[in-house]
Protein backbone atom coordinates (compact mmCIF):
# COMPACT_ATOMS: atom_id res chain seq x y z
CA UNK A 1 0.00 0.00 0.00
CA UNK A 2 1.43 3.27 -0.99
CA UNK A 3 2.14 6.01 1.72
CA UNK A 4 -0.89 8.17 0.81
CA UNK A 5 -0.91 11.60 1.98
CA UNK A 6 -1.03 10.65 2.62
CA UNK A 7 17.66 -2.14 16.43
CA UNK A 8 18.92 -3.70 19.08
CA UNK A 9 24.79 -5.03 19.62
CA UNK A 10 27.02 -3.72 17.02
CA UNK A 11 31.14 -4.49 17.89
CA UNK A 12 32.37 -1.80 20.12
CA UNK A 13 33.15 1.57 17.55
CA UNK A 14 30.84 0.41 14.88
CA UNK A 15 29.06 2.19 13.03
CA UNK A 16 25.74 1.54 10.60
CA UNK A 17 25.85 4.73 8.62
CA UNK A 18 26.89 4.64 4.73
CA UNK A 19 30.34 6.50 4.16
CA UNK A 20 28.10 9.33 3.08
CA UNK A 21 26.44 9.86 6.14
CA UNK A 22 29.29 10.36 8.63
CA UNK A 23 29.70 14.06 9.82
CA UNK A 24 33.01 15.63 9.16
CA UNK A 25 36.38 14.08 10.25
CA UNK A 26 34.83 11.18 10.24
CA UNK A 27 31.97 11.29 12.72
CA UNK A 28 29.58 9.48 13.08
CA UNK A 29 25.97 11.22 12.55
CA UNK A 30 23.83 8.25 13.83
CA UNK A 31 22.36 8.44 17.01
CA UNK A 32 24.14 6.35 19.69
CA UNK A 33 21.68 3.87 20.02
CA UNK A 34 22.14 0.91 22.26
CA UNK A 35 22.68 -2.08 19.97
CA UNK A 36 20.55 -5.09 19.83
CA UNK A 37 21.96 -7.37 21.78
CA UNK A 38 19.10 -10.16 22.79
CA UNK A 39 18.33 -8.24 25.97
CA UNK A 40 17.21 -5.18 23.59
CA UNK A 41 15.84 -7.44 21.47
CA UNK A 42 13.35 -8.53 23.89
CA UNK A 43 12.72 -4.69 25.58
CA UNK A 44 11.83 -3.79 21.75
CA UNK A 45 9.37 -6.60 21.86
CA UNK A 46 7.84 -6.16 25.29
CA UNK A 47 7.61 -1.68 24.48
CA UNK A 48 5.99 -2.70 20.68
CA UNK A 49 3.58 -5.38 22.80
CA UNK A 50 2.36 -2.58 25.07
CA UNK A 51 1.37 -0.35 22.26
CA UNK A 52 -0.75 -3.17 20.92
CA UNK A 53 -4.28 -2.43 20.25
CA UNK A 54 -5.72 -5.75 19.49
CA UNK A 55 -9.23 -5.31 17.67
CA UNK A 56 -9.68 -1.84 19.21
CA UNK A 57 -11.02 -0.34 16.19
CA UNK A 58 -12.52 -3.19 14.64
CA UNK A 59 -16.10 -1.97 14.77
CA UNK A 60 -15.35 1.16 12.85
CA UNK A 61 -17.57 1.80 9.85
CA UNK A 62 -14.82 2.37 7.35
CA UNK A 63 -13.20 -0.09 4.64
CA UNK A 64 -10.08 -2.00 6.47
CA UNK A 65 -6.31 -2.47 5.14
CA UNK A 66 -3.60 -3.02 6.82
CA UNK A 67 0.77 -3.01 6.19
CA UNK A 68 3.13 -5.15 7.62
CA UNK A 69 5.97 -3.25 9.22
CA UNK A 70 8.88 -5.69 8.51
CA UNK A 71 12.25 -4.92 11.35
CA UNK A 72 15.25 -7.05 10.64
CA UNK A 73 18.75 -6.82 12.44
CA UNK A 74 21.23 -5.97 9.77
CA UNK A 75 24.97 -4.36 10.85
CA UNK A 76 24.12 -4.84 14.53
CA UNK A 77 20.95 -2.40 14.57
CA UNK A 78 17.11 -2.42 13.45
CA UNK A 79 16.11 -2.03 10.17
CA UNK A 80 12.87 -1.50 8.24
CA UNK A 81 12.13 -2.83 5.47
CA UNK A 82 10.35 -0.51 2.57
CA UNK A 83 9.20 -1.31 -0.96
CA UNK A 84 8.52 0.96 -4.13
CA UNK A 85 5.43 0.69 -5.83
CA UNK A 86 5.21 -0.38 -9.54
CA UNK A 87 5.62 2.26 -12.13
CA UNK A 88 2.79 0.19 -13.81
CA UNK A 89 0.19 0.49 -11.42
CA UNK A 90 -2.48 2.99 -11.71
CA UNK A 91 -2.79 4.55 -8.11
CA UNK A 92 0.06 5.88 -6.13
CA UNK A 93 2.82 4.85 -8.98
CA UNK A 94 6.67 4.77 -8.13
CA UNK A 95 6.07 5.69 -3.90
CA UNK A 96 7.52 4.23 -1.41
CA UNK A 97 4.98 2.11 0.71
CA UNK A 98 4.77 -1.24 3.44
CA UNK A 99 3.59 -4.18 1.73
CA UNK A 100 0.09 -4.17 2.13
CA UNK A 101 -3.60 -3.72 0.85
CA UNK A 102 -6.68 -3.97 1.17
CA UNK A 103 -8.73 -6.88 3.22
CA UNK A 104 -10.16 -9.62 1.77
CA UNK A 105 -13.15 -11.64 2.73
CA UNK A 106 -10.89 -14.38 3.06
CA UNK A 107 -8.78 -12.40 5.29
CA UNK A 108 -9.86 -12.95 9.17
CA UNK A 109 -8.11 -9.93 10.77
CA UNK A 110 -5.62 -7.29 10.00
CA UNK A 111 -3.22 -9.61 10.92
CA UNK A 112 -3.91 -11.94 7.95
CA UNK A 113 -4.12 -8.86 5.28
CA UNK A 114 -0.73 -8.04 6.18
CA UNK A 115 0.79 -11.59 6.14
CA UNK A 116 -0.55 -12.31 2.81
CA UNK A 117 -0.01 -9.21 1.12
CA UNK A 118 3.62 -9.26 2.33
CA UNK A 119 3.53 -12.42 0.69
CA UNK A 120 2.05 -11.70 -2.73
CA UNK A 121 4.01 -8.75 -2.85
CA UNK A 122 7.57 -9.47 -1.76
CA UNK A 123 7.31 -13.21 -1.58
CA UNK A 124 7.57 -13.42 2.33
CA UNK A 125 5.92 -16.21 3.64
CA UNK A 126 3.77 -15.84 6.80
CA UNK A 127 5.45 -18.43 8.86
CA UNK A 128 8.99 -16.59 8.43
CA UNK A 129 7.06 -13.11 10.16
CA UNK A 130 7.62 -12.76 14.25
CA UNK A 131 4.25 -10.95 14.49
CA UNK A 132 4.69 -8.95 17.65
CA UNK A 133 1.88 -6.37 17.64
CA UNK A 134 -0.60 -4.35 15.69
CA UNK A 135 -0.10 -0.31 16.53
CA UNK A 136 -2.43 2.15 16.30
CA UNK A 137 -4.13 2.73 13.09
CA UNK A 138 -4.10 5.20 10.16
CA UNK A 139 -6.61 6.61 7.77
CA UNK A 140 -5.32 7.19 4.18
CA UNK A 141 -6.85 9.75 1.37
CA UNK A 142 -9.40 7.20 0.22
CA UNK A 143 -10.83 6.51 4.08
CA UNK A 144 -9.55 3.12 4.42
CA UNK A 145 -8.81 2.69 8.10
CA UNK A 146 -4.90 0.99 8.14
CA UNK A 147 -3.70 -1.19 10.85
CA UNK A 148 -0.03 -1.10 10.64
CA UNK A 149 0.90 -4.56 11.80
CA UNK A 150 4.80 -5.24 13.30
CA UNK A 151 6.54 -8.82 12.67
CA UNK A 152 10.38 -9.41 12.79
CA UNK A 153 12.17 -10.87 9.73
CA UNK A 154 15.21 -12.46 9.61
CA UNK A 155 18.22 -10.86 7.98
CA UNK A 156 18.48 -14.14 5.24
CA UNK A 157 15.18 -13.19 3.91
CA UNK A 158 15.63 -13.32 0.17
CA UNK A 159 13.10 -10.80 -1.56
CA UNK A 160 11.37 -11.80 -4.54
CA UNK A 161 9.21 -8.50 -5.53
CA UNK A 162 6.19 -8.87 -7.71
CA UNK A 163 7.01 -6.84 -10.93
CA UNK A 164 2.98 -5.91 -11.15
CA UNK A 165 2.78 -4.81 -7.78
CA UNK A 166 7.00 -3.72 -6.68
CA UNK A 167 9.72 -2.14 -8.47
CA UNK A 168 12.02 -2.14 -5.88
CA UNK A 169 12.51 -2.92 -2.24
CA UNK A 170 15.57 -1.97 0.35
CA UNK A 171 15.70 -0.86 4.24
CA UNK A 172 16.30 1.91 6.37
CA UNK A 173 17.94 1.88 9.79
CA UNK A 174 15.16 2.12 12.16
CA UNK A 175 16.69 5.32 14.05
CA UNK A 176 16.84 7.16 11.16
CA UNK A 177 13.01 8.33 11.70
CA UNK A 178 14.05 9.88 14.76
CA UNK A 179 17.34 11.05 13.62
CA UNK A 180 17.26 12.07 10.17
CA UNK A 181 19.51 13.65 8.30
CA UNK A 182 17.65 14.74 5.37
CA UNK A 183 13.84 15.58 6.33
CA UNK A 184 11.30 18.24 6.02
CA UNK A 185 7.21 18.81 6.90
CA UNK A 186 4.75 20.21 5.97
CA UNK A 187 0.77 20.80 6.74
CA UNK A 188 -1.63 18.62 5.25
CA UNK A 189 -5.68 19.23 5.26
CA UNK A 190 -7.59 16.42 5.05
CA UNK A 191 -10.95 15.99 2.70
CA UNK A 192 -12.51 16.31 6.07
CA UNK A 193 -10.94 19.69 6.60
CA UNK A 194 -8.76 18.10 9.49
CA UNK A 195 -4.91 19.66 10.04
CA UNK A 196 -2.04 17.60 10.60
CA UNK A 197 1.45 17.35 9.77
CA UNK A 198 3.06 15.38 6.91
CA UNK A 199 6.74 13.69 7.66
CA UNK A 200 8.59 13.78 4.49
CA UNK A 201 12.51 11.73 4.62
CA UNK A 202 14.72 11.30 1.83
CA UNK A 203 17.23 8.43 2.56
CA UNK A 204 20.09 7.85 0.03
CA UNK A 205 20.46 4.17 -0.18
CA UNK A 206 24.37 2.80 -1.07
CA UNK A 207 23.27 -0.51 -1.95
CA UNK A 208 21.09 0.68 -4.96
CA UNK A 209 22.83 3.86 -5.13
CA UNK A 210 19.80 6.41 -5.00
CA UNK A 211 17.74 8.25 -3.04
CA UNK A 212 13.99 7.44 -1.84
CA UNK A 213 11.01 9.00 -0.20
CA UNK A 214 9.99 8.14 2.42
CA UNK A 215 6.34 10.43 3.37
CA UNK A 216 2.50 10.43 4.07
CA UNK A 217 1.03 7.65 5.91
CA UNK A 218 4.09 5.13 5.74
CA UNK A 219 6.20 7.93 7.26
CA UNK A 220 3.79 8.38 9.87
CA UNK A 221 4.15 5.01 10.70
CA UNK A 222 7.55 4.73 10.54
CA UNK A 223 7.92 7.52 12.92
CA UNK A 224 6.16 6.23 15.38
CA UNK A 225 7.22 2.65 15.64
CA UNK A 226 11.04 4.46 16.13
CA UNK A 227 8.93 6.60 19.28
CA UNK A 228 7.78 3.18 20.72
CA UNK A 229 11.28 1.50 20.52
CA UNK A 230 13.39 3.91 20.82
CA UNK A 231 11.69 5.77 23.52
CA UNK A 232 13.60 9.30 23.21
CA UNK A 233 12.53 12.46 20.96
CA UNK A 234 13.51 12.94 17.82
CA UNK A 235 15.23 15.68 16.56
CA UNK A 236 11.84 17.05 14.84
CA UNK A 237 8.64 17.71 15.92
CA UNK A 238 5.65 15.51 15.70
CA UNK A 239 1.87 15.08 16.93
CA UNK A 240 2.36 13.57 20.02
CA UNK A 241 2.92 14.47 24.10
CA UNK A 242 6.02 11.88 24.03
CA UNK A 243 5.58 11.31 27.82
CA UNK A 244 1.93 9.78 27.36
CA UNK A 245 2.50 8.40 23.60
CA UNK A 246 -0.12 5.81 23.90
CA UNK A 247 -2.75 8.23 24.85
CA UNK A 248 -2.10 11.10 22.89
CA UNK A 249 -1.49 8.93 19.77
CA UNK A 250 -4.99 7.47 20.32
CA UNK A 251 -6.44 11.13 20.54
CA UNK A 252 -4.47 11.80 17.59
CA UNK A 253 -6.59 8.94 15.55
CA UNK A 254 -9.86 9.84 17.46
CA UNK A 255 -9.88 13.19 16.17
CA UNK A 256 -9.11 12.36 12.67
CA UNK A 257 -11.57 9.70 12.52
CA UNK A 258 -14.50 11.93 14.21
CA UNK A 259 -13.72 14.49 11.04
CA UNK A 260 -14.05 11.60 9.21
CA UNK A 261 -17.33 10.56 10.67
CA UNK A 262 -18.60 14.18 11.46
CA UNK A 263 -17.79 15.32 7.52
CA UNK A 264 -19.94 11.98 6.03
CA UNK A 265 -22.85 13.02 8.38
CA UNK A 266 -22.89 16.22 6.99
CA UNK A 267 -23.02 14.77 3.23
CA UNK A 268 -26.33 12.46 4.27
Amino acid sequence: MAAEREEPGPAAGACPCPGDERGTAGGCRCSALPAPGHGAMEKARQRLREFDIGDRFSRLPLPRAAVLLPLMVRGGRLHLLLTVRSLQLRRSPGEVCFPGGKREDTDKDDIDTALREAKEEVGLQPEKVEVICRLMPGIDKMNNLVTPVVGFIEDTFQVTPNPDEVSEVFVVPLEYFVKPLNYKTFSYKTSSGYSTRIHCFIYHDQEHRKSFKIWGLTAHFAVFLALVIFGERPTFEVDYDLDNLFSSSENYFTNLYASIHERKKSNL
